[in-house]
């Protein structure tokens, strides 16, 4: 079994920080993406929890369909929030995304280290 790894060749974080890690990695069907900020290239876009939840999960989608996978291929998705507060607005974005067929999930509450309002990562599989 080989891993294939998806942007090792130097994600850019805040600031111009060179970021150490691959954007996903995967293998045997399966597809792990890093968590997702609303970022785009390098900077945090402002915004309410609405439009930063709709950019994270749109930057974890851009992940899946570098490396072939779709939202139907999502098993599990893991939802950090800083606030409480933004879990009901979050569903409503997340039910937009993963419809009538959702994924298994966890959601917490903690800070980032990040300046935003939410991150989220993903599994996908699909038969290889």
């Amino acid at each position: 079994m080989s891993i294939q790894r998806y942007g090792t060749e130097g994600g850019v974080g805040t600031g111009g920080q060179a970021l150490p890690f691959a954007r996903a990695a995967g293998a045997a069907g399966w597809l792990y993406v890093s968590g997702q900020t609303p970022m785009r290239e390098g900077e945090v876009v402002e915004g309410g929890i609405v439009e930063q939840s709709q950019l994270a999960i749109d930057n974890c989608f851009a992940i899946m369909r570098e490396a072939g996978y779709g939202p139907e291929h999502v098993v599990h998705v893991t939802v950090i929030l800083t606030d409480a507060r933004y879990f009901q607005s979050f569903n409503k974005v997340f039910k937009q995304n993963f419809g009538d067929h959702p994924p298994a999930r966890i959601c917490s509450v903690c800070d980032l280290v990040v300046d935003c309002k939410v991150e989220v990562g993903v599994v996908c599989y699909k038969d290889a």
